[in-house]
């Protein structure tokens, strides 16, 4: 849903309502009753507990709380309610999936990673690398100096026993 502005519902198809063919509208849009054919809506589409799609969805947020058999795809934000029972592929930027929903398909996040990632400065790799070389050989001669540590203490207690005797 959007945060920062209530949805303003232009248009509703009710509970027993039936819809043969494609659908379209321009703003908001709740689905109680079932729609037999492709849906495209402008802004927001709430599909009701009790309403059914069997099309393809093209909007800018999705809420499904009811059954869809299609493709989603969602500029922004997609939710599936815990009534939700999705069979087909969503892309969206957005997802929500609550616990006890349905979803049987693929999911694109319809996010270019490669670009949104920034890479990594070549010297503070070279740095960092420096730098893990420099700690890998200070924890060996941690150990070299541990080890000749170890060998002097056995030493001093065989030297210590053979005095005794």
């Amino acid at each position: 849903m959007k945060t920062n502005k209530e949805i303003r519902i232009t248009t509703i198809i009710g509970k027993g309502s039936e819809c043969n063919g494609d659908f379209s509208a321009q703003g908001s849009v709740r689905v109680d009753g079932s729609i037999l054919g492709n849906v495209n809506v402008s802004e927001t589409l709430i599909i009701g507990a009790s309403g059914c799609i069997n099309g393809d969805i093209s909007a800018q947020t999705v809420i499904i709380g009811g059954e869809v058999v299609g493709n989603v795809h969602v500029t922004e934000r997609t939710e599936l309610t815990s009534t939700a029972r999705l069979l087909g592929d969503i892309t969206t930027t957005l997802i929500v999936i609550d616990e006890h929903a349905v979803f049987q398909g693929r999911c694109d996040m319809n996010q270019d990673v490669s670009s949104k990632r920034s890479k990594p400065n070549p010297r503070a790799l070279r740095a960092g690398k420096k730098s893990a070389k420099a700690a890998i050989e200070e924890a060996l001669r941690e150990v070299e100096a541990s080890d000749k540590n170890d060998a002097l203490a056995e030493n001093d207690s065989i030297a210590v026993g053979q005095d005794i005797l």
